[in-house]
């Protein structure tokens, strides 16, 4: 193993970073692996050029980076090769706004440029990559494909590459870089093949479920998608909002108007009923459900079951299971989502206090099942208590609530924005 020196460019220090390989699950190693994690404060960077001779030639492969953000910027470098000799002669990977780019310009010419709608700087770890075969451009998130575009760019396709680097971007009008990172790269490395989607699971710091990378793909592909909400009272979201939104219609105000068009074109159909169990929805599939042919359904149930003789967590265990193996047997098939219902009060709903048992099942089914699983009920209480603000009731959320609702399922399904009006509402 050797170490690079201390570099100093205009002020800007990069970063001793210690270049090794390790036991990957691909059948051949990468051409470039940095795995020394690093922490960029926006101002640092990791200078790979000794490596550059290495990817330069690659017409397909293999891209993947391991990071986290500690901070936000309108643009974030993950990994960059350039001619440092020319004003826009680069291939990167980063952060814009959040969402995952890969570009490529030669002499200012755009040869791709694809970004997701889905968002990353959310203080958590993942595993990006970026996949080149002779047709296809694949973004990937956690071991999912979340984007794909015919456009088959890599690092051959820019002339006189002579610089690579982590958290920045390099060019003759930003001599000391720019596009710097801030948080942490835990890993950096390139092939010079494609790998599979089980290696880049295997390559990933996690892999998320199936359901969440179809859900990213509809929400960054162009092609109309209907979601269906299906449920109780707290989906219905009638009368205890006062006139303000319920948390379906905020997603649909967050995806058919804020992600910009062609998204406007999706549908969001609420089919949730006051009063209704889980056995209602397995009763009434067709009629809720099927009937819409929906490529996301998203089910919020269990308040009315602890209230429901021969509703008891295990009949609602199996009403679950019964409704996520009817979803999938629809053509797509459909994503599902579970999402558990909030708590309630303990003092004006005695009856319902053992709702929390209900939340539980639904997070085995969700686990046992691998769909995408919106904990609202342990959000809520992670105070320590059943936040009553939030409640019309004592059961039933109010506008707070709901705005409490459509934010916790905005960040797990990776398109909050602070900047936008839904992610940043105030209900006074």
């Amino acid at each position: 193993m050797r170490r690079r020196s201390l570099l100093l460019a205009t002020g800007t220090t990069a970063l001793v970073a210690a270049l090794g390989g390790r036991a990957a699950a691909a059948t051949s190693a990468p051409v470039v692996d940095h795995t020394a994690p690093v922490d960029l404060d926006g101002t640092e960077y990791v200078d790979l050029s000794a490596d550059v001779g290495r990817v330069a030639p690659l017409g397909t492969g293999t891209v993947l980076v391991t990071f986290r953000t500690t901070g936000h910027r309108q643009a974030m470098t993950l990994l960059s090769a350039s001619d440092p000799a020319e004003p826009s002669s680069n291939i990167t990977l980063n952060l814009s706004a959040g969402c995952l780019q890969w570009s490529a310009r030669e002499n200012g010419a755009v040869l791709v440029d694809v970004r997701t709608r889905t968002r990353y700087d959310d203080g958590v770890t993942h595993t990006a990559a970026i996949t080149v075969d002779g047709t296809w451009t694949r973004l990937w998130i956690n071991g999912r494909a979340v984007f794909d575009t015919r456009q088959p760019h890599f690092f051959r396709s820019i002339g006189g590459l002579s610089t690579l680097g982590i958290g920045r971007n390099v060019d003759s009008d930003h001599p000391g870089g720019e596009w710097f990172w801030t948080g942490r790269i835990e890993r950096a490395a390139v092939w010079d093949r494609v790998l599979t989607e089980a290696e880049l699971g295997a390559q990933s710091v996690r892999t998320d479920v199936p359901d969440m990378g179809r859900i990213a793909t509809i929400l960054n592909s162009n092609t109309p998608a209907t979601w269906l909400f299906t449920g109780d009272s707290l989906t219905h979201g009638a009368l205890h909002t006062h006139g303000w939104r319920s948390y379906p219609e905020h997603w649909t105000e967050r995806v058919r108007w804020e992600l910009g068009k062609p998204k406007n074109r999706d549908f969001v159909i609420d089919t949730g009923v006051s009063g209704a169990t889980s056995a209602d929805l397995v009763n009434e599939f067709d009629r809720r459900i099927r009937a819409f042919s929906p490529q996301v359904v998203s089910v919020m149930i269990g308040t009315n079951d602890i209230a429901t003789a021969g509703l008891g967590p295990e009949t609602y265990r199996q009403n679950l299971l019964s409704l996520i193996r009817s979803v999938r047997a629809l053509p797509g098939p459909p994503a599902v989502v579970l999402q558990s219902p909030n708590p309630v009060d303990p003092a004006r709903w005695p009856g319902r206090v053992g709702l929390d048992r209900y939340a539980q099942v639904m997070a085995e089914v969700a686990d046992q099942e691998r769909t995408v699983f919106v904990d609202h009920y342990r959000h809520w209480t992670a105070g320590g208590r059943v936040p009553l603000e939030l409640l019309a009731d004592g059961l039933h959320p109010d506008e707070q609530g709901h705005l409490h609702l459509v934010h916790k399922m905005i960040r797990d399904l990776r398109v909050f924005d602070a900047d936008s009006k839904v992610c940043s509402l105030v209900i006074p």
